[in-house]
């Protein structure tokens, strides 16, 4: 855990005097005073030497003397990362120099600041107690999440990495470093970088700035907390897919015991560390992005062969006599074996990380997910702020009720980029299972599932007619729906009855020859306001229908919003708020709407009918949605908690806080899978043996998005319920959720229905 230094050794060696005139001219250290150096006797890398003098002390990293690997050893470029990472306050060391002039000390060297503080060399943290080793653990995952959340665009970073196609190119990097540097041929190696290179990932376009050798020995902790101070060693930083940096931080996990060479080994077992799946479900909780990591074989296969080629180019340099480290020696030992553990890992179809989850999405489904989180955080999550200033600057005018254009932009790009309409199996080829992981990373910002032509209540009317339209019904109105063309809305709640019993209804369809004839009242007509919205599904109670029959006296018709007798009465309001950003919910006239027989849904009598098959997948999007909001609110609440203090001490170390805290990842995580056993009942059963999951997760969701929000807005205070965070409008929406589509109680009810008949056909089984 010490900062172990030695006297520089003999192949290391350079003109002390010439440093400390140079550091003398660039005025950081003084003429008279003392300057010692020392070399760590750790790093295999670029040679590191503490710099000392009576006030202040610094840590110089060069190049190795002697011949190197084309393109190894660029010192230049962690210079430069650490200095755009410093302005931004990421844990690194300040940067103060770079130079370039080898007559200072012999190679090209920078300088930064000396930080204070624990790093540990042995990744099976001995001596920590147990809880200690899981807070560091913690720690390094959250702070390497951080890095790859930073915004690529605004560090200034150009030309630092390639882009894309970051695995290919690392794959044919170390396939060529290995190459350049092997002293005898290993069948392993060449094996493995065939797989590789033959099973890329079909989706490699994420893009973030990566460490390139995370690993706990590169951080330094604060001398008394489990915080990271600083991130060291950046020689291998650039540009590419973050989920292979952070396959490279999980390795150890998935090596044998039996494996040690230096301070690479096996954590398998060790008391606190946390296990793949914990730090697997912090990271992707830290990033915002579902607890799925697609291929991480792959990463991890890749992660070894990158170790391995590591540990041959530092056996080439022990042979050459300019290694870095006096064990290096012990290295060439082991790139057989990391060879050898990668091949068994690629035989797996699933990393070991998910080979117990539940409800696994298809290979397809996890491509598109993955391509909705980039579009996401590239896209949709950095307009937020323009989206929020049009509707606080049109709050009083009629342009509230317009999509803003950056949205209607954003639409577009989804569109070309195939990410549209992926709500309906039939169309994306996604299965409700797969869509549902969608659904949460969209609920994360109010506006994203409008992006990708996925909002309600249009997806429920879509679905009602792709399932019972007429081929006349889906040309005129399910088509350039689909499109995007137009937008709908769905009328069925009235103002003067108890509508939780849609039986009560009293708006009436009445049969005139060719046509039929509407009267009544609708209210909380979702996204009538929106000057696109053409038509709306409205749920009438036929006249002719026998009245005998409770559920068999309704219809569905459709009735274009510009029919003589339809009047928009007034918007609505949630908490005070018109909802203006999802065109409102408004109350609907219907004054002897003249509308032909021919849009009728289905058939007279048949609306019970068609409710259950639409409102049984809208259910689980609302909740999956849900969860994302849930998870947006927590995380919320963990910076606030982490960031204000009370009485002494963080908020978050206050007993109630931190209990609210562990609830609302029980809440969240118990939620979370009820919804997707529901998807996969929908997938595997159909809607109506569905019933009984649907309306356990349309309960469960609400109250635990409910419950999560509010633990938020208390801990936020004062601020919480303003309009300067986004918890108050959160909380509408949860709070709304366990009214819309039916009450809980109604719900409830259906549960404990269905719960009696399961449970009296079981015992009659019995029997």
């Amino acid at each position: 855990m010490e900062e172990l230094t030695t006297p520089v050794r003999q192949q290391h060696k350079f003109n002390v005097v010439r440093l400390k005139k140079y550091l003398f001219d660039k005025s950081l250290v003084s003429n008279d005073g003392k300057l010692t150096v020392t070399q760590y006797s750790a790093g295999q890398s670029n040679p590191t030497f503490l710099i000392q003098t009576p006030s202040k002390s610094y840590v110089l990293r060069k190049k190795p003397p002697g011949e190197l690997l084309p393109g190894a050893h660029k010192v230049d470029r962690e210079y430069r990362v650490q200095r755009v990472l410093y302005s931004t306050g990421f844990p690194v060391p300040q940067p103060l120099l770079h130079c370039t002039d080898t007559e200072v000390i012999g190679t090209e060297f920078y300088l930064m600041d000396h930080v204070a503080g624990r790093i540990f060399r042995d990744l099976r943290l001995p001596g920590a107690s147990a809880a200690e080793r899981t807070a560091l653990y913690v720690a390094a995952v959250e702070v390497l999440a951080k890095l790859h959340s930073l915004d690529l665009t605004s560090l200034n970073l150009q030309g630092y990495g390639k882009g894309p196609g970051y695995c290919r190119r690392q794959v044919s990097t170390w396939t060529k470093q290995y190459s350049a540097a092997a002293h005898r041929d290993i069948p392993a190696m060449n094996q493995l970088s065939d797989w590789l290179m033959k099973n890329l990932p079909a989706d490699d376009n994420e893009v973030t700035l990566v460490h390139g050798d995370f690993r706990l020995e590169n951080l330094i902790f604060h001398p008394t907390e489990a915080r990271v101070l600083a991130v060291l060693d950046w020689e291998l930083s650039t540009t590419g897919q973050p989920l292979a940096d952070f396959a490279y931080f999980l390795m150890p996990h998935h090596l044998p015991t039996s494996f040690t060479v230096s301070t690479m080994g096996s954590v398998r077992g060790i008391e606190g560390i946390p296990t793949v799946g914990d730090l697997i479900s912090i990271y992707c909780r830290c990033r915002g992005i579902p607890p799925a990591l697609p291929q991480l074989n792959f990463y991890l296969s890749l992660s070894m062969f990158k170790m391995a080629g590591i540990a041959q180019g530092i056996h080439a340099r022990h042979l050459l006599g300019n290694a870095s480290a006096p064990d290096a020696a012990e290295f060439g030992q082991c790139v057989e074996p990391l060879a050898e553990f990668a091949l068994q890992l690629t035989q797996s179809s699933l990393a070991a990380s998910q080979e117990n989850r539940l409800f696994l999405q298809t290979p397809k489904g996890q491509a598109v997910l993955q391509q909705v989180k980039d579009f996401m955080r590239q896209y949709v999550l950095p307009a937020q702020e323009e989206v929020t200033e049009y509707y606080s600057k049109h709050a009083q005018g009629p342009e509230r009720w317009n999509t803003p254009k950056i949205i209607e932009d954003l639409k577009v790009r989804a569109r070309e980029a195939g990410l549209w309409n992926l709500f309906l199996p039939a169309v994306s080829g996604l299965s409700q299972l797969d869509y549902a992981y969608i659904a949460e990373e969209t609920g994360r910002c109010i506006f994203a599932p409008e992006v990708f032509n996925c909002q309600a209540p249009d997806t429920g009317n879509m679905e009602v007619l792709h399932m019972f339209g007429s081929e006349e019904q889906k040309r005129e109105w399910l088509e350039p729906l689909l499109r995007g063309e137009i937008r709908s809305c769905f009328c069925m709640t009235e103002p003067d009855v108890a509508s939780s019993d849609a039986t009560n209804m009293d708006c009436t369809l009445r049969r005139d020859e060719d046509h039929f004839v509407i009267n009544g009242k609708k209210w909380w007509s979702s996204g009538a306001g929106n000057p696109r919205c053409k038509v709306a599904i409205v749920m009438c109670r036929s006249s002719s229908q026998d009245v005998g029959v409770r559920h068999g006296q309704h219809s569905m018709i459709l009735v274009p919003l510009d029919t003589a007798g339809v009047r928009l009465v007034r918007p609505l309001t949630v908490f005070g708020q018109d909802d203006s950003i999802h065109g409102g919910h408004f109350e609907v006239h219907f004054e002897n709407v003249r509308v032909p027989a021919s849009n009728i849904i289905l058939g007279e009598g048949r609306g019970f009918e068609i409710a259950q098959g639409r409102l049984g997948p809208g259910r689980l999007h609302h909740c999956m949605r849900a969860v994302g909001l849930a998870e947006l609110a927590l995380e919320l609440l963990c910076q606030r908690a982490a960031s204000r203090s009370t009485f002494g001490k963080k908020l978050y170390q206050h007993g109630v806080v931190a209990h609210w805290i562990a609830e609302c990842r029980l809440m969240i995580e118990q939620t979370r899978l009820l919804t997707l056993c529901a998807a996969h009942a929908l997938d595997t059963l159909g809607s109506r043996a569905a019933r009984k999951q649907i309306a356990m997760i349309k309960v469960a969701a609400a109250r635990m998005g409910c419950k999560v929000v509010d633990c938020a807005i208390q801990v936020y205070g004062g601020a919480g319920v303003s309009g300067d965070f986004p918890l108050a409008q959160m909380y509408s929406y949860a709070r709304t959720l366990r009214i819309a589509d039916g009450p809980d109680e109604v719900h409830l009810s259906s549960i404990a229905r269905l719960e009696l008949r399961d449970q009296l056909k079981a015992a009659q089984a019995k029997l």
